[in-house]
């Protein structure tokens, strides 16, 4: 394994075990999103405030596999203060990653970066894609 790997898996499971962003907002604040991944029984709650064009907060509630509940985590850390067009160009990216596709070198990935050998894995890739679905579809909500 090399080291990168082992750094990799390191910050995944920092996140796994010290989850940050984990918690609801109060519903009059912003919009509730719930998906979940019935393959393999993932569950996320995801709450999102969204003014002005900003994602302001975001939270999760969620159960899972390390790779979904960490990549939630890193998700909520990232987009918080974004446009709503930067975070999902970010989804957009990730999504890019998951698929082993190019990614835009410019968006500066961060901690996501660690879950990028996930895509070695084709049964993973719903884990660690399902955070980023919900906030696609929460975006989309809150603009409507």
């Amino acid at each position: 394994m090399s080291s990168l790997d082992d750094l990799y898996r390191r910050v995944i499971m920092d996140h796994y075990q010290k989850p940050r962003n984990k918690g609801q907002l109060d519903e009059s604040k912003g919009l509730v999103i719930k998906l979940n991944n019935p393959t393999c029984g993932d569950s996320i709650s995801l709450s999102l405030q969204v003014e002005n064009g900003i994602v302001v907060d975001a939270k999760y509630l969620g159960e899972g596999c390390s790779i979904s509940m960490s990549s939630a985590s890193m998700m909520t850390e990232a987009v918080k203060g974004m446009s709503v067009e930067e975070a999902l160009k970010l989804s957009e990216n990730f999504s890019c990653m998951m698929q082993g596709k190019d990614i835009d070198e410019s968006i500066d990935l961060g901690d996501i970066e660690a879950l990028s050998g996930v895509s070695k894995f084709p049964a993973r890739i719903k884990c660690a894609t399902l955070a980023w679905k919900a906030l696609e579809q929460g975006i989309k909500q809150a603009e409507q």
